[in-house]
């Protein structure tokens, strides 16, 4: 039998869709607390908890939006976007389907894709950017429609 002579089995739902799971919520409390300190602190209170757990996909995010210049935004978005699509993976994503924003518990790593987006731009990194930027179109078909936090 031929690939061309194969069945293809269609979803009427349309592609899978991944719902990562919940962080932990003392760490959820632990990012909020670091965000609400005070300017001069918040950086390095959120670093302190993305150094307690490094695989907090929101806290790199968070990170990436305090970062000191646009190579650290970059770096720190990038981070976030590596572990997240670990994160994916484990949760059965195979490299296509849906990531949706409206999901509370996909943001982090969708926060982070658009901030390594933002990040590419703003040091010329032109073809990364037009790369997430289509990434997270594909993701998430709603996504310049989205309700931002």
């Amino acid at each position: 039998m031929s690939d061309a002579s194969l069945p293809v089995n269609l979803n009427p739902q349309g592609p899978p869709e991944t719902v990562l799971a919940p962080e932990p919520g003392a760490l959820l409390a632990a990012l909020a607390d670091a965000l609400s300190r005070p300017a001069a602190e918040r950086r390095d209170a959120v670093s302190a908890v993305v150094a307690s757990e490094p695989r907090f996909l929101d806290g790199w995010a968070r990170l990436g939006e305090l970062a000191r210049d646009p190579v650290e935004a970059y770096a720190d978005f990038r981070v976030g976007y590596h572990r997240g699509l670990d994160r994916l993976r484990q949760s059965g994503w195979r490299g296509s389907g849906y990531v949706r924003w409206r999901h509370e518990t996909n943001r982090g790593f969708l926060r982070s894709l658009e901030g390594l987006r933002a990040a590419a731009t703003t040091i010329g990194e032109t073809d990364e950017a037009a790369r997430c930027n289509e990434f997270l179109h594909q993701l998430d078909p709603d996504w310049d429609r989205r309700e931002k936090p």
